[in-house]
């Protein structure tokens, strides 16, 4: 049996890390074992994790199958959209161009800030009284 071509690439925001694997198919997306719109209740978050897909004209052309934890929603669909992309590299380095324009490439770096000592979160302090 011939072994087919598998793309893989990762994708991490937030707290959700995705590993993407990408193969000659007609389009289907799994995430976990699960269809694409059984994993993220959003539409537009699907809209959104396709976009790298849908910039490079390879819509139907492969099957995406996604392992993602950590994070939310939102987060996931984010690190899924990069994980793609870096999977595309893979299959035509002449994608990098749109790609990177796209901003598709660039890891975001905004995360959670660290609570501090003596808040409750981030910056929530209790109440101030003056007596």
């Amino acid at each position: 049996m011939a072994q087919q071509a598998a793309y893989a690439g990762t994708g991490r925001r937030k707290d959700a890390v995705a590993r993407v694997r990408l193969v000659p198919g007609d389009g289907k997306i799994t995430v976990n074992n699960k269809d694409v719109a059984d994993h993220i209740p959003l539409p537009i978050l699907v809209k959104d994790l396709k976009q790298p897909l849908t910039l490079t004209e390879t819509e139907g052309q492969y099957d995406v199958i996604i392992n993602v934890n950590g994070g939310g929603f939102s987060g996931q669909a984010g690190a899924i959209r990069h994980g793609i992309a870096r999977a595309l590299l893979e299959v035509d380095p002449d994608f990098r161009g749109p790609l990177k324009k796209a901003g598709f490439l660039t890891r975001d770096p905004r995360m959670k800030e660290r609570k501090k000592p003596g808040l409750k979160k981030a910056r929530k302090a209790s109440q101030f009284s003056k007596r």
